[in-house]
């Protein structure tokens, strides 16, 4: 099992230096890798124009197939990028702009 590393990660970029928190920057990483998919592109944006929707809402919108599309929000759910919300039977998905704000900071902080 590999160990969490507690140390800060130090970007070098010209004569200043960048520290970064691992466990953050591997939260980042996740996140950036979930919403680098087309599919999962076209998720966000159809949670984005309707605040949240069911797994069936969703299939249907898209055309796809309901076993891809809960693969996707799968996805999307472990990145952090999409919250939950059950009511009754039904779990509604929906975007966590929180966590993606945070994201964003951090990979606006890498670019400048």
């Amino acid at each position: 099992m590999r160990k969490a590393k507690t140390e800060p990660v130090v970007l070098s970029k010209g004569k200043k230096d960048i520290q970064l928190d691992y466990l953050e920057l591997r939260k980042a990483v996740l996140v950036l890798r979930a919403v680098n998919h087309k599919l999962r592109q076209r998720i966000i944006d159809l949670l984005e124009e309707n605040e949240r929707m069911t797994v069936t809402d969703i299939y249907i919108k898209l055309r796809l197939e309901q076993s891809v599309a809960s693969q996707h929000l799968a996805i999307l759910r472990k990145a952090g990028v999409v919250a939950t919300e059950r009511q009754g039977k039904f779990i509604y998905y929906g975007i966590d702009k929180e966590r993606l704000n945070q994201i964003s900071r951090l990979v606006e902080e890498l670019a400048i």
